[in-house]
């Protein structure tokens, strides 16, 4: 017997995935809550994402999965217990959906689209008596009147709960602006600075290497650095060369330490092996053969070296150094990558920094403000892209439902 009023008036303010999850376990509880967006339509930060496949979790064991969202994981270990990668493969097949673990261990739906999942959720919600109020932008938040610019003008709404799913300010151009950050300080909540997260870094090219190899992969690279803790770490992986810098999976995996770095002393430099298969005795064997009348270019491209990292040799070495082959083998080696600064959060993936969790009881409950819950983005946590990030906010969509579930019969 449900012990809820179909009555009680639910809101959760922001339709992206954390609050589209908080909507369906409230909706299975037998509460008809009510979904604001600020954006014509729901998850479109989701839905961009998705572009390149939609990437729902990571098939890793779960203390490695957990592992990855650094000093956050205390704080996120009870929604991820809720809601884990298993969790995320019945939840899609519920929705008709079956995935696939692709070779890095990433989940996809199989056709690896957004857009059907995304349309199928909303309409089940929708079954389930959630209603949804697009356009509706949050201005203020005052005891427990809520004000919203709408189409229709300013409106003011009171609530029996709240869940607050406002994202970060990445891609704000898809709804997350961070403009909640001024509504929030002003109830005397603790947040911390926004910043980006899984982002590109600037680097120096000279103005040719730009415009031939902007939008240029690095494959089958190995990097390497020593972070602010003097760990050091090292993955092989792909990365890709852009007009401003860096950026892709290599780089996004430890954009958090680069980000520390620089913001400890910038600029921050970091090596690739551009040849992490082939041995250095290898390559100086093979770069030292005669090359007779072959120009110098000739010559590398018949030992497997042009294009893009023929060309950084370029960047980092003089003429008279390009020809001297255990030079050119160490550079090849051990390639010095000096990041400068990070790209602009508006460009980021996702964003770190936000309320902080001490505002937070142990169901992602405001503990100054009963009734008001807090998810996603918008806390303070971030993770690398591979499934994390999802599978996270989705979680605590479901933690804060469950709280507040649980927070209206002690108070029916």
């Amino acid at each position: 017997m449900c012990l809820l009023k179909k009555s009680n008036s639910i809101a959760i303010i922001g339709a992206g995935p954390a609050g589209l999850m908080a909507a369906q376990i409230l909706s299975e509880a037998g509460l008809s809550p009510i979904v604001f967006d600020a954006m014509p339509s729901a998850a479109r930060k989701f839905l961009r994402a998705g572009k390149g496949g939609l990437n729902l979790t990571h098939a890793e064991e779960f203390s490695l999965f957990s592992s990855r969202y650094f000093e956050a994981e205390p704080f996120l270990a009870p929604a991820l217990k809720l809601f884990s990668p298993t969790t995320m493969h019945s939840w899609a097949k519920e929705l008709g959906f079956e995935t696939f673990v692709g070779s890095s261990g990433k989940v996809y739906p199989l056709d690896k689209k957004a857009a059907p999942l995304l349309r199928t959720w909303v309409h089940t919600l929708k079954e389930n008596g959630t209603t949804f109020k697009m356009k509706h932008s949050l201005l203020s938040w005052e005891k427990n009147v809520w004000q919203f610019q709408t189409p229709d003008g300013l409106k003011e709404y009171s609530f029996d709960g709240v869940i607050l799913a406002l994202g970060g300010a990445s891609w704000p151009s898809l709804g997350s602006t961070g403009s909640w950050v001024k509504i929030l300080k002003e109830r005397g909540l603790k947040i911390n600075p926004l910043k980006a997260a899984n982002m590109g870094f600037n680097v120096t090219w000279s103005k040719v290497f730009k415009e031939k190899f902007s939008g240029t992969p690095l494959k089958n690279v190995e990097l390497s650095f020593t972070d602010i803790h003097d760990k050091k770490h090292s993955k092989l992986g792909e990365l890709l060369v852009n007009e401003s810098g860096v950026e892709g999976s290599l780089i996004y995996t430890y954009s958090k330490f680069f980000r520390e770095q620089l913001e400890d002393n910038a600029p921050f430099t970091v090596y690739l092996d551009l040849f992490p298969h082939r041995s250095e005795d290898k390559l100086v064997q093979d770069l030292s053969k005669s090359r007779g009348k072959q120009s110098l270019s000739a010559f590398w491209k018949r030992q497997g070296l042009s294009g893009v990292t023929a060309s950084l040799l370029r960047e980092v070495l003089t003429k008279e150094e390009l020809i001297e082959p255990l030079l050119v083998v160490k550079t090849l080696k051990n390639f010095p990558l000096k990041l400068n600064s990070p790209r602009p959060l508006k460009e980021a993936i996702s964003t770190a920094g936000g309320l902080s969790f001490s505002n937070l009881d142990e169901h992602l409950m405001l503990k100054e403000f009963p009734g008001v819950f807090c998810v996603g983005e918008m806390l303070d946590w971030e993770a690398p892209t591979g499934g994390y990030l999802l599978t996270a906010v989705m979680a605590q969509g479901k933690q804060a439902a469950l709280g507040l579930i649980k927070n209206l019969k002690e108070n029916r």
